[in-house]
């Protein structure tokens, strides 16, 4: 039995059915290893499931949207840029953190698909532009109304405020990654 309750309570006083997997795999490995703190792999293999649900829930939308991931990247890129819909392959490798062979790759099968057109930089004739073609605009902004859609299901559990509470939580952690 839990120290500080029953036999149908974990030890900060949820039942074993507001439990889940990870509260199991924490207590065993406390009851394995009571010296260790596992407060880490509380929020972290959290963080890894969930992953794996968004994963799952982001392919979907883009296999429903005819498009694979690194397609999104690219037309959502795009698309952010606003009117007229245009960057130059070295921003779109900048926020796709790609390599310049690969970025020159995923534009040429864009190309081929007729979501994107490579233009002359009318500020610099030995530079393109790439711009996103009324077809990638259907498509990108079909897929974003469908993404946006399915990740507001994966979150129907929180409220508002605990959404805002999560998202700058998430913020903080990953802005000490970034420094």
């Amino acid at each position: 039995m839990p120290e500080g309750g029953s036999s149908d309570t974990m030890p900060d006083n949820r039942t074993m059915s507001e439990a889940d997997e990870v509260d199991r795999i924490v207590g065993a490995w406390n009851t394995q290893r009571p010296d260790l703190d596992f407060s880490p792999l509380e929020v972290l293999s959290r963080m890894d499931r969930l992953s794996k649900h968004l994963d799952r829930a982001r392919r979907d939308v883009f296999r429903r949207s005819d498009l694979e991931h690194w397609e999104w990247d690219v037309l959502s890129a795009l698309r952010r840029a606003g009117t007229p819909f245009q960057l130059s392959p070295k921003q779109l490798l900048q926020q796709t953190l790609v390599s310049s062979g690969t970025m020159t790759n995923r534009i040429d099968r864009l190309v081929g698909r007729r979501f994107v057109r490579r233009e002359a930089d009318p500020d610099d004739g030995r530079s393109v532009l790439v711009t996103l073609t009324e077809d990638g605009q259907i498509r990108v902004d079909a897929a974003i109304t469908r993404l946006v859609d399915v990740e507001a299901e994966l979150l129907q559990a929180l409220s508002r405020p605990d959404r805002d509470r999560m998202a700058s939580l998430l913020r903080k952690l990953s802005l000490s990654y970034d420094s």
